[in-house]
């Protein structure tokens, strides 16, 4: 915790996400091989860094030490300007281990009664049929995807690739992956109003992180043949790796981590589908007003 509070405290008090993890794995001096270690079990399919960091967050935000917008934007508060030792994020998690003990205390209670009562639910919700292990997937449904992606043929990944930059407004999206052509794996044309640009992309199913050396290799396979670069992965990126795709003087590399390209298959609706799940709750103080 203390490492994400010194690096908010660093880039000036507020960072997305992308640029708070970029900048612990500064200060700690993360290497590139640490950022690839993987979680086990049912988070396997996250980076062992973000995992942890994401937690951080979540403790300083219930400790009221940082707060986040709807964009995404997290921001230190004044509790948080204040924190500067580990002790002081001691304090911050003992408290909301107390707090979520409390809450698990009361769910039982709850929980005990709604069994004596033979009924599904005492506040008025009703029972949606949706288990505790449904819920679960659904919040964890790019997960799920992941994995089905990265057991994809190459070729087929490179297809998918080529379907969802067609799906993007992208033309004369060709896929070159069995040519050998130096690591890239296909080329695109791009119009932006008057303008257009040639983008050449790679593709790698990978479960750890794509590092700064292998940006640097599909730079060099592109240099000179291409306005821009993209390089799609199910995995993610290290932070030399973000660092060199955007390194001064460079051809410019757009990165798509295996979390955005989930979002990206939804909202284009390849390979994924979703519904309105309607909760009827009923006011019972409403009633008694009649």
């Amino acid at each position: 915790m203390l490492a994400t509070v010194e690096a908010l405290r660093e880039v000036g008090g507020s960072a997305t996400i992308h640029e708070l993890d970029e900048k612990v794995a500064e200060l700690e001096n993360v290497t590139e091989e640490e950022q690839s270690y993987m979680m086990v079990g049912k988070n396997s399919a996250q980076p062992r860094l973000n995992y942890y960091l994401a937690w951080a967050r979540t403790y300083l935000r219930r400790g009221e030490a940082v707060e986040n917008s709807s964009r995404g934007v997290w921001a230190l508060t004044e509790i948080g300007a204040k924190i500067s030792t580990i002790g002081d994020c001691k304090i911050i998690y003992d408290q909301v281990i107390e707090e979520e003990k409390e809450k698990a205390k009361l769910r039982r209670q709850a929980k005990a009664q709604a069994q004596s009562a033979n009924t599904s639910k005492d506040d008025g919700i009703f029972d949606t049929g949706e288990s505790e292990e449904e819920a679960d997937a659904q919040l964890n449904w790019d997960d799920r995807l992941l994995s089905v992606l990265r057991k994809l043929d190459p070729s087929a990944f490179e297809r998918l690739a080529q379907r969802l930059l067609r799906e993007a407004g992208f033309t004369k999206v060709e896929v070159r992956g069995k040519s050998g052509d130096g690591g890239i794996d296909g080329v695109g044309v791009l119009r932006v109003n008057l303008v257009s640009f040639q983008v050449y992309f790679q593709c790698k199913r990978y479960t750890g992180g794509v590092s700064a050396h292998e940006i640097r290799d599909f730079r060099g396979a592109m240099q000179g043949r291409a306005d821009k670069g993209l390089f799609i992965t199910t995995g993610h990126y290290t932070a030399q790796a973000n660092e060199e795709a955007t390194r001064d003087g460079a051809t410019a590399i757009d990165l798509i981590d295996g979390y955005r390209l989930c979002e990206l298959l939804k909202v284009n609706g390849l390979g994924v589908t979703t519904e309105m799940v309607e909760r009827v709750h009923i006011n019972s103080k409403w009633f008694e007003g009649i």
